[in-house]
């Protein structure tokens, strides 16, 4: 498996969850990483993304709820979701692209990898 992703879960809107994608070595010493989420019915969204550079871009819809890191001792992404609201609810996937701005990009085929997804469900 090249990205895994844990994390989601159920919770009430206000609360907070981390979601974590997990990456081979090889992915994550080159690549850019990031989250999308998607609903049914509607595309696949960007939440956030970080690169090596330490670009840092998030969603505007999540700025300032949210906040990605990656800890290379374990080839590990993060997401922390705080001020969670019942529009989070989604599935949220890790991707890893070759730059922060494929992530931004109006089509996601610039994405190389995707990691399964994990449901986050925030209630009312």
């Amino acid at each position: 498996v090249q990205l895994q992703a844990f994390g989601g879960g159920l919770v009430q809107a206000g609360g907070s969850l981390r979601l974590s994608c997990a990456a081979s070595g090889h992915i994550f010493s080159r690549y850019s990483m990031g989250w999308f989420r998607q609903t049914p019915g509607k595309e696949r969204e960007f939440v956030a993304a970080t690169g090596w550079s330490g670009v840092i871009r998030y969603a505007e819809s999540v700025k300032g709820r949210f906040a990605i890191s990656r800890d290379t001792a374990k080839n590990t992404v993060y997401l922390q979701m705080n001020s969670l609201k019942p529009e989070d609810t989604a599935v949220y996937y890790c991707a890893a692209a070759r730059s922060t701005a494929v992530f931004t990009a109006v089509a996601t085929t610039g994405v190389h990898y995707w990691g399964e997804g994990t449901q986050v469900t925030v209630s009312s």
